[in-house]
């Protein structure tokens, strides 16, 4: 039995290994907070009935992540910034309720949301921010992030009063809608979307540029006092008075109790409440309201003894899938949605659902007619969890993603080694301003003044239906200037001048503007070297695009799917006739000295910005990716490395400077 206990304890610790660096660390988390609370309380028990095997390491005995370097360098902390001990159950909470009854005379509580985001402790010295800090460890050291965090508008850079020293710990978090502004944008630019607010919070105050930050919209709650000198305060509540006086945002609808049925009560309102709220909470916290009574108790190395956060349970109801819907993002993307009959949810209506992709269908095993169970991820997304296979209908089948566009009847690709389907069609209506977006941008024919505004109003008044009618414009001088679509005659001129010179562009410049899948800038220019002219790309079968170095067989695939599209040839010969240079302009035996070669960028260095020395590495023919990996040649680091640097340094990667690149730009 204890070899079998020893065993499960040890799956559980890896498990909660895995989960924990991904949600602290990563950002980026695969299960739900509820799984992996479940998890933990497993390992918990399976410890507490097997104490030999509880060892220091557990992640039981831990606070949060590990500190990181991303934004800034690591800080002490004054005040450990513990978690909090999770109840799942009203005989739980009952339960603390009566503890703090007997060790404390007539004891208050306070119950409160508990915002899903990430913890951040502010420190202010005669009334003037100081300092900015993470988590972290949670016990020692976490990040400091004050420059990023002045650029929240919720954090008060000045306090009306000036005490002496004054500590606040707070909950930096995103609103649902600024989070869709945000996953919207990321959309439009092609990159990754955020699975959630609470990640991109993580994500944007790690920011290594805090005008990333700033226009992402961060929001701040602060729950607690820390630490305090010059002032006497002497409860949660009068602290959050004072708090409220100096303007800074506290989690402001809480209630005082005195009795575990009224505590319960509040708990239960706030789970009635949860889902109308603007932004995500994960729970609701219950906290002795007095400050001595907290000195009085204490805390153990995790967690404080005087509060406790109930985890609501995630509803679930079954319910009938009778269509599955496919939408065609402005990225290409093909998302399948299922529609099923109306259940309510955490107090609302839900009737759809995301199925996100084929994988994730194929996994589920999901078709028209199916019963599943569907709940709300974070009390606020509805999610499906399972499909109820023994209901079953007669004549079942699994859905499929076509392979022709729902809106435009263009083939469809698999993108890369992800999961994502996406519509090849240049001209598909529902990725019109994507695509624009894109082939006008720096890394394509790079049309300075082109912006999202413009292009928005020309697609709409019907101007621009497809990339070529861009090199049409100039037909519409006129009409363009008295609408004042892109303002008065200098600035209409002055566009369509830069349009027009951007028919020189390099060819490469042309191939990354298509926007082809697996096909950006980098990889354009390499393909371009090797073929010279465009009609060379377009007349190359799966074999000769293969024989061009990085282009494996996804990326071929994409590019046949793209040129053997028939809107696509249209497109290209519009091009052509237009006048856009279809040929490689780079002479023959430039110096390509990093051909073959492949950096990574981290870090800030000391005189050009990350895109200087990406521009600087291309120059010479080298390839600049995102993320270490084995087949890395180089790490050019700057201050603040972070993690990239420790993973090249596990790897065996070199690790070179700003000086380092310019030296080996400049040998002979």
């Amino acid at each position: 039995m204890a070899a079998e206990a020893k065993t499960k304890i040890e799956e559980l610790k890896k498990k909660i290994e895995y989960h924990s660096n991904l949600y602290y660390n990563e950002d980026n988390p695969e299960i739900t907070d509820y799984e992996f609370d479940q998890m933990m309380q497993e390992l918990k028990k399976l410890e507490r009935e097997n104490p030999e095997l509880a060892k220091e390491d557990s992640p039981t005995k831990r606070v949060g992540g590990k500190a990181k370097r991303e934004a800034g360098v690591l800080v002490r902390h004054n005040v450990p910034m513990l978690s909090l001990q999770d109840v799942f159950s009203k005989e739980e909470v009952l339960h603390f309720v009566e503890e703090m009854k007997e060790q404390l005379e007539e004891p208050e509580f306070v119950v409160e949301y508990k915002i899903d985001g990430l913890s951040m402790a502010l420190r202010y010295e005669n009334g003037e921010l100081k300092l900015a800090e993470t988590r972290g460890d949670g016990v020692n050291f976490g990040e400091d992030v004050t420059e990023n965090a002045r650029v929240i508008s919720d954090v008060k850079q000045s306090l009306k009063d000036t005490p002496e020293y004054l500590e606040v710990r707070g909950e930096v978090y995103m609103k649902n809608a600024d989070f869709d502004a945000v996953n919207e944008k990321q959309e439009l630019l092609g990159k990754k979307t955020f699975a959630n607010p609470r990640n991109c919070a993580a994500g944007t105050l790690r920011q290594l540029d805090s005008s990333v930050t700033k226009e992402r919209k961060l929001s701040m709650f602060i729950f607690n006092i820390q630490q305090v000198r010059g002032i006497t305060i002497e409860s949660h509540t009068e602290g959050y008075a004072y708090l409220k006086r100096q303007g800074i945002p506290v989690i402001d609808d809480y209630r005082v109790c005195k009795t575990g049925e009224e505590v319960w009560e509040a708990i239960e309102a706030i789970g009635e409440n949860r889902g109308k709220l603007g932004y995500d909470i994960d729970g609701a916290v219950v906290k002795i309201n007095s400050y001595s009574d907290r000195e009085k108790l204490g805390a153990t190395s995790k967690v404080p003894r005087w509060a406790v956060a109930y985890k609501y349970p995630p509803e679930e109801k079954e319910s009938v899938v009778k269509d599955i819907e496919l939408s065609v993002g402005r990225t290409g993307r093909i998302t399948p949605t299922a529609v099923f009959e109306p259940v309510r949810l955490c107090g609302t209506s839900v009737s759809r659902a995301t199925l996100h992709n084929q994988d994730f269908i194929d996994d589920l095993d999901i078709g028209i007619g199916d019963t599943v169970l569907v709940y709300k991820s974070g009390e606020i997304i509805p999610k499906i969890r399972e499909v109820i296979k023994e209901k079953r209908p007669l004549g079942w089948v699994k859905f499929q993603i076509p392979e022709v566009c729902p809106v435009c009847g263009s083939a469809t690709v698999r993108d890369g080694d992800t999961a994502d389907i996406r519509c090849t069609g240049s001209s598909c209506p529902a990725q019109l301003e994507r695509h624009i977006i894109n082939f006008v941008g720096r890394d394509a024919m790079d049309i300075k003044g082109f912006g999202t505004v413009y292009i928005e109003e020309l697609v709409r008044k019907g101007y621009i239906g497809s990339i070529a009618d861009i090199y049409h414009l100039k037909e519409h001088r006129e009409e363009l200037i008295e609408q004042g679509l892109i303002g008065k005659e200098k600035n209409t001129d002055k566009l369509l001048e830069r349009i027009e010179k951007s028919k020189e562009n390099d060819a490469y410049k042309l191939l990354t503007g298509f926007g082809i899948p697996n096909v950006g800038k980098a990889l354009a220019r390499t393909i371009m070297r090797h073929f010279k002219t465009l009609d060379g790309v377009r007349e190359a079968d799966m074999e000769e695009l293969q024989k061009v170095n990085d282009v494996g067989e996804v990326s071929a695939q994409c590019i046949r799917a793209f040129f053997d599209d028939g809107d696509n040839q249209k497109l290209y010969e519009s091009l052509k006739a237009s006048g856009v240079n279809m040929d490689c302009l780079e002479v023959q035996g430039e110096d390509s000295r990093f051909a073959g070669l492949t950096f990574v960028i981290t870090g800030t260095l000391p005189s050009m910005d990350r895109k200087e020395a990406a521009a600087l590495i291309e120059k010479y023919g080298g390839k600049v990716t995102g993320s270490v990996s084995k087949k890395t040649t180089y790490l050019l680091a700057g201050e603040n490395a972070g993690s990239k640097l420790k993973k090249a340094e596990e790897l065996g990667i070199k690790v070179i400077s700003q000086d380092d690149l310019i030296k080996m730009t400049e040998e002979k």
